[in-house]
């Protein structure tokens, strides 16, 4: 007869290590709302969905302090100020607890909302090892009727890269022509070394001849490019998740650790600024991203 009690050792090894993946997965969870790769009102709706999930058993405590600039003792106020007690979790939030915070949170950070009148120009961006070149280089392969600029650039060629196919490769002084003449769209240093730009003629031949023309820069240039054409639909790409990116960066092998320290602090800048774009598209899966962001030209 089994004691309820004391379960056998296997169970309570199972329950062991299904509360340690449930730790982990809410740490995880809070890296995404610290590093803003999930806006906080998401978490909120995932919560509601699924009590059970990583969102619906975060206590709204720690979901709070995740958040950006929110401390402790801000905390506690905004608990106070909302009537929500600190032994609360999100999926265990009252009718009345969950419109006070979904209120506080739209005030706080209001999600991004696609301006009207966009043009065919599409603007991709989005932090550092997001696959914004992998995507672009999927929708040139199978969205024919998309045309892919090619940037002009200072550093040197890879092995395998085509001059005027991937980039047009030009040294200091060419490119400080190239603004001089006002022949660049948009154009950046980008990791404090290399100058990148969008040669101009190009892009606007093809908006003459009606086709759609897509972008893959980074934030500065988006920048740029909207202050330029207000009518450029911006589209920034996340990651699935704040670990993945990391991973994504490590497994690449291309920078040092001190690099990718740099990066990652810059890919958190980046991230912060998603609510300038028109679109959001979450790089879970390459096709799946490309269809999406297509989607958008039509």
């Amino acid at each position: 007869m089994v004691d309820a009690q004391h379960p056998p050792e296997v169970d309570r090894i199972a329950a062991s290590q299904k509360a340690i993946a449930a730790r982990r997965a809410r740490a995880s969870l809070k890296r995404d709302i610290s590093a803003r790769v999930l806006w906080p009102q998401q978490v909120l709706l995932r919560a509601l969905a699924d009590q059970s999930s990583p969102s619906g058993t975060l206590r709204v405590t720690e979901f709070l302090t995740a958040l950006p600039a929110i401390g402790e003792g801000k905390r506690d106020r905004i608990l106070t100020q909302l009537g929500i007690s600190p032994v609360k979790r999100l999926g265990g939030l009252g009718v009345r607890q969950r419109r006070a915070l979904d209120a506080w949170l739209d005030g706080r950070f209001p999600e991004p909302q696609p301006r009207g009148g966009r043009s065919r120009l599409l603007v991709l961006a989005g932090p550092t090892a997001v696959g914004k070149g992998t995507v672009a280089a999927h929708i040139k392969a199978h969205h024919p009727e998309i045309l892919l600029s090619v940037s002009a650039t200072t550093r040197p060629p890879r092995p395998g890269e085509v001059e005027g196919e991937h980039y047009f490769f030009v040294d200091d002084a060419g490119f400080d022509t190239l603004v001089a003449d006002g022949a660049l769209l948009e154009h950046a240093t980008v990791h404090n070394r290399y100058r990148y730009g969008t040669p101009r003629r190009p892009i606007e031949q093809a908006l003459e001849q009606g086709r759609t023309v897509l972008l893959e820069i980074d934030l500065q240039g988006a920048r740029q490019v909207r202050d330029a054409d207000a009518s450029a639909a911006l589209v920034f790409l996340l990651p699935p998740s704040w670990d993945e990116l990391v991973q994504r960066l490590v497994g690449r092998g291309t920078e040092d650790e001190a690099e990718r320290a740099r990066r990652l602090r810059t890919a958190r800048v980046e991230l912060a600024a998603q609510a300038e774009f028109d679109y959001r598209v979450v790089n879970d899966d390459v096709a799946r991203a490309a269809a999406e962001v297509a989607a958008l030209a039509r």
